[in-house]
């Protein structure tokens, strides 16, 4: 029915959607915790009283998916406007 590389590709396609909705779901869980956080304490409170390495390596996680998902972002803009 399908060939080799049809196959292949609907296999990638069914990962792809897989890994999407589980990275969704990481997310929120990583937004609930920066949540948290926010409403705990101040951003101060944060600096004066967290563990640098641990505040830098969260900020450069931050600065990393806001970069990849802007990307995505650009992509689907550009997606929906050839589309109309």
């Amino acid at each position: 029915m399908f060939s080799d590389a049809a196959e292949k590709q609907q296999a990638h396609v069914t990962r792809l959607i897989s890994d999407l909705r589980t990275a969704k779901v990481e997310l929120l869980s990583a937004q609930c915790a920066a949540d948290r956080l926010r409403l705990r304490y101040s951003p101060q409170d944060i600096v004066s009283f967290g563990e640098r390495q641990t505040l830098e390596r969260a900020i450069a996680s931050v600065h990393a998916l806001s970069r990849y998902f802007s990307q995505v972002e650009a992509q689907l803009r550009e997606e929906e406007e050839r589309n109309g």
